[in-house]
């Protein structure tokens, strides 16, 4: 009978407890999945915007990057005005796919890991007339010169993220946690992230611009008919023939223009889309 009695009680309260656990943990769960999903897509568009709006001063100054010619704003505008008679207005963007396959992931993942860094640690803490298409690109080069070839230029481009994403965040949220002490405001208006972001892209894109040049011409190398071994042989071998400044800042005063936009409309885009999904998640969670 005693046994029966304590049996009873042990049953009794596993059933308690049972509804708690299995209601409070996934509805922790399913809040913290959306948050990154917000960040994933909010970063992939704001990457796509980005890089779309600057493609032709892009492809531009890249043009310039991976010759020996010396660069100016004058030469770079007549490529410009050259490229839009004889190959059309869209021709300007051609390349912009395969940056798009590449930048899309890439912002997700990049402002994914941000937001969740800085819940963690605080706040402050295509090459023309030779590819049809991006698929085209990686069977060309694949079978031409191998596999390792796409990952040429694969060094600098690391050592350059690092100077460039780490400036550029940092850059930006405390320009807005500064002017949330000096304003009193939670939030900046959409013209102050554009400054806010302009600010930041030319302090991240100036710090790792020679790192920039030299990917560039690491990764063209066999288009161009060069070959270069090494970060620090190809440095030198620009600097040789074309100067420290000439060499490995060409390009650098048209960075400035496209890079400040650039990242100004990412960071402002992802802000943006981060709160209207905010809003409408919990739009739908009043409705429910």
């Amino acid at each position: 009978m005693g046994n029966g009695v304590k049996e009873g009680q042990v049953d009794f309260k596993q059933q308690d407890v049972e509804p708690v656990t299995s209601t409070y943990l996934p509805s922790e769960g399913n809040q913290e999945k959306k948050k990154v999903l917000n960040s994933l897509m909010s970063g992939a568009l704001a990457g796509a915007v980005a890089k779309t709006a600057v493609a032709p001063l892009d492809r531009t100054k890249i043009m310039f990057q991976v010759s020996s010619k010396r660069f100016s704003a004058k030469e770079a505008y007549r490529l410009i005005y050259r490229t839009y008679l004889n190959e059309g207005f869209w021709s300007l963007w051609r390349g912009n796919s395969a940056t798009m396959v590449r930048v899309i992931p890439y912002a997700a993942i990049q402002f994914c890991a941000h937001e969740e860094y800085k819940q963690l640690l605080g706040s402050y803490y295509g090459f023309q007339g030779k590819y049809s298409n991006i698929v085209h690109v990686f069977i060309r080069i694949s079978r031409e010169e191998g596999l390792k070839t796409l990952y040429r230029g694969f060094t600098p481009t690391i050592l350059g993220v690092i100077p460039y994403a780490g400036l550029s965040f940092f850059t930006y949220e405390t320009l807005k946690k500064l002017h949330a002490d000096h304003s009193g405001k939670l939030q900046p208006s959409p013209p102050e992230r554009l400054l806010f972001g302009a600010c930041a892209g030319l302090i991240g894109q100036s710090a790792s611009y020679p790192l920039d040049v030299v990917r560039r011409r690491m990764q063209t190398a066999g288009v161009m008919g060069h070959t270069y071994s090494s970060i620090l042989l190809t440095m030198q071998e620009i600097i040789r023939e074309e100067g420290l400044i000439r060499g490995l800042y060409k390009g650098l005063s048209m960075n400035w223009v496209k890079g400040p936009i650039a990242v100004g409309i990412s960071f402002t885009t992802f802000d943006l889309t981060q709160i209207l999904l905010r809003k409408l998640q919990h739009s739908t969670n009043v409705e429910r």
